[in-house]
């Protein structure tokens, strides 16, 4: 431990030779020494240096120092690390009269925060002089006062202390009186005149000297007093107190007007030479004068002014007592007073550094404030007790005697609780006990620790085709329970591709608000739904517009020619003469399709099924009807508003089938045609039978023989419709029921394909029995997949 020494000037302003600085790091705990009255920017210490900081590093970390002072008496400069003096330091008025005087300074450091105790000690400098309350004394002392008696005088006071206080006294030369220099049991010390030879009123009726007080400072200093005695005639007797020292207890803050104890002097003469009075002796010190009172004539000392235990535990009264007669001499005893502590201080909760806000990571022990308690008053009612509410994430601990550090014992969750109010309560020990409560504001700074949450795990959106490109199609909306910078959020489309092209060509999103718009029209018979990624799922379905018109793919005109059907003119009501099949690429009701017959050459023969668009007779053909009929069908869908198109058919009439069929296309027989046709046949036959017999056998062996064509149609379009059949029917005039005997796929546009069929159909033909003995005739027709029979 180094030491400081100094050189006092006379004249001069105090100089300080630093001949080292006290650097006592224990507990992280510095001292240093500094004599008072330095001037303005006396150098203390280099306390960054001793503490082993980093100079440049001080402003950055927000290096300061904490007085309990009501004056910021020290001071730092960030700069060099220098702490100097910021204010002239009056140790008389900073300690009074204590024989030790500290500065208690805290040194706050963060990120992290540090703390460090400082102990300045302030040393006495011999700046006040020995000095007596009054400049002059009068003492009454009866001429046969006997050698060796005692006079108190008035004590001199020095503010200073320690060898700079009251040392010594002196007496000028005289040839009567000599000084006895007593000392109290605080050390200060008091004179009193002793009587060294009789006096003689006769001879010389006053005496003059002069007390002069000396300090131990260097240089010494003194103070000067002028006693003039004289000289009375005799009082035979002095009064006695009957007890030399008076001890007595008084509890601190105690009423004014309260009895300490009461004094008690006899005397042995009678009337005014035996009245007793009482007074405080001259050396009484002027504390003692304004805190206790004597009443003159009761001896009773009572409190006067406000008795404190943390000013004082004792109290030294000299009293004197001296009767009302002639030449009276005072006798003079001592009272201590023992003052008893009281739990009258409560705790003062000082704040000596906070640091708010904190942020929401950091980790369980993070220091958030340095808290410094005390209580002026002693022993348990002194010994404090800090708490905080055990419902909060912090915890207190005790670093120091009364220092404590608020510290977190968790992970802060800002989003939870973003701030907290913590109430500190101190409470002392004694009875009953007080307390004091202090609340720290300790905010929670936010980081980036909470990912965007959408409102909805995924977004479900409907587009109506043919959409306006630029138009919003839908909104994502996310939170983030972050704050400020941390809760801003941007919205960005993931890269992806929607049928082989990226997804940014098709929509787009506003990074600040998250609507999505679509960069182009979607076609529902293209892109009937997708997907969009914006670290949530956005499923865009694309609503049909009835946008298509159906389409006819059969029957279909040949060679730019209407298509051609035809109608033996034998069949009867209900024939199905043919089917209308379209298509339309829409969906839904929009692709509903309805049929309906627009013209016709005789409305009143044919009819068109509402939803599957069958051809079909509405009665038997008669020899006045045309044998061209000429319909119009209008095929229409369900759409709003809907869509048509029209087909045209030319239906031939015909007696028989002929060899040139045309293209039957999806003819099916209802159970009734074959067994009327049968028996129209039987009948005919049966009335030219015997007429044309020979023509009928003739004709039968023509029909045998006869290689029908197989006849085919072919329906050109995108769908599978477009695949064709051929097939033969069987009819027999006894049989009521039509059998498939042959199927098979044909192509007419090829003619290699025609003579397979050609070919499969005379090995088919030959393979039958002599029609002949059966009567019966094969016709054969091409069906279409899908069609209706």
């Amino acid at each position: 431990m180094k030491g400081s020494c100094w050189l006092p000037v006379t004249g001069m302003v105090i100089c300080l030779l630093l001949c080292g600085c006290v650097v006592d790091l224990v507990l992280a705990q510095i001292r240093y020494s500094i004599p008072e009255e330095l001037e303005h920017g006396a150098f203390v210490g280099n306390i960054a240096e001793d503490l082993g900081l980093d100079v440049a590093k001080l402003s950055a970390r927000r290096f300061r120092i904490v007085s309990g002072a009501k004056r910021q008496y020290l001071e730092v400069n960030l700069e060099n690390g220098i702490l100097f003096v910021n204010e002239k330091i009056d140790r008389e008025e900073l300690c009074e009269r204590r024989p030790s005087c500290f500065l208690h300074l805290q040194v706050v450091i963060e990120n992290p925060l540090e703390l460090y105790r400082v102990e300045v000690e302030i040393l006495d400098v011999n700046d006040n002089s020995p000095s007596f309350p009054w400049s002059e004394f009068n003492l009454d002392i009866t001429e046969s006062a006997a050698p060796g008696s005692c006079f108190p005088l008035e004590s001199a006071q020095d503010q200073d202390v320690g060898t700079n206080s009251l040392r010594s006294y002196q007496l000028s030369a005289n040839a009567h009186f000599i000084l006895n220099i007593q000392t109290r049991n605080d050390g200060s010390k008091f004179a009193e005149l002793v009587l060294d030879t009789p006096l003689d009123r006769e001879q010389q009726k006053k005496h003059e000297m002069v007390l002069t007080a000396f300090d131990g400072g260097s240089p010494e200093r003194s103070g000067t007093a002028l006693i003039t005695v004289t000289v009375l005639d005799a009082n035979d007797n002095v009064p006695v107190f009957d007890r030399s020292v008076y001890r007595a207890s008084l509890v601190e803050n105690a009423p004014r007007g309260t009895l300490v104890l009461k004094l008690n002097a006899t005397d042995l003469d009678e009337g005014s030479n035996g009245e007793v009075t009482y007074a405080f002796s001259g050396h009484a010190p002027l504390k003692v004068r304004e805190l206790f009172s004597v009443d003159p004539y009761t001896g009773e000392i009572r409190v006067k002014g406000v008795v404190d235990y943390e000013k004082s535990s004792v109290y030294e009264l000299y009293v004197q007592a001296k009767d009302r007669g002639p030449s009276a001499v005072a006798v003079h005893s001592k009272v201590l007073v023992d003052i008893l502590d009281v739990n009258d201080n409560a705790p003062e909760v000082i704040l000596t550094s906070v640091s708010t806000p904190v942020q929401e990571d950091a980790p369980p022990g993070t220091v958030i404030a340095v808290i410094s308690v005390m209580d002026r008053d002693s022993e348990e009612n002194g010994n404090v007790d800090c708490q905080i509410p055990n419902n909060v994430p912090f915890q207190l601990h005790s670093s120091f005697k009364n220092y404590y550090t608020l510290v977190t014992s968790e992970f802060l969750d800002r989003e939870a609780v973003s701030e907290y109010n913590i109430t500190i309560t101190a409470r002392d020990l004694g009875s009953p006990s007080l307390s004091t409560r202090k609340t720290i504001l300790v905010q929670v700074s936010d980081i980036n620790d909470n990912p965007p949450r959408f409102s909805q795990p995924s977004y479900t959106v409907y587009v109506t085709e043919n959409n306006a490109p630029g138009a919003s199609i839908c909104s994502v909306t996310a939170f983030d329970p972050d704050s400020n910078q941390n809760a801003y959020l941007s919205y960005s489309i993931l890269e992806g591709q929607i049928q082989g092209m990226p997804v940014s060509t098709y929509v787009s999103i506003n990074s600040d608000n998250g609507n999505i718009y679509a960069l182009r029209s979607f076609d529902y018979e293209q892109l009937r739904n997708f997907q969009i990624l914006v670290n949530v799922t956005v499923n865009v379905f694309v609503l049909d517009q009835n946008d298509n018109a159906p389409v006819i793919i059969s029957p279909l005109p040949k060679n730019g020619t209407m298509a051609t059907e035809v109608v033996p003119r034998s069949v009867d009501a209900g024939y199905l003469v043919t089917k209308i099949t379209a298509l339309d690429a829409d969906a839904g009701q929009n692709s509903r399709l309805s049929y309906q017959l627009l013209q016709a050459t005789d409305p009143g023969l044919f009819s068109v099924a509402l939803y599957t668009g069958e051809i079909r007779t509405i009665r038997r053909l008669v020899e006045k009807d045309a044998t061209r009929q000429r319909l119009v069908i209008l095929v229409k869908d369900n759409g709003q508003p809907p869509l048509s198109g029209t087909v045209s058919i030319i239906l031939t009439v015909v007696d028989s089938v002929p060899e040139s069929l045309s293209d039957f296309g999806d003819l099916t027989l209802s159970p009734k045609p074959p067994s009327n046709l049968a028996l129209y046949l039987i009948v005919s036959l049966s009335t030219i039978s015997l007429i044309f017999l020979v023509a009928i056998i003739v004709l039968a062996t023509i029909s045998s023989a006869a290689k029908v064509p197989t006849n085919c149609m072919e329906a050109n379009g995108n769908s599978s419709l477009s695949q064709s059949y051929c097939y033969k029917v069987c009819l027999t005039p006894e049989s009521a029921k039509s059998d498939f005997m042959f199927l098979k796929p044909c192509s007419p546009s090829s003619t290699p394909r025609n003579n397979e069929a050609k070919s499969a159909d005379n090995s088919w033909n030959a393979a039958l029995p002599n029609p002949t003995s059966h009567n019966t005739h094969c016709v054969v027709h091409k069906a279409r997949e899908g069609s209706h029979y």
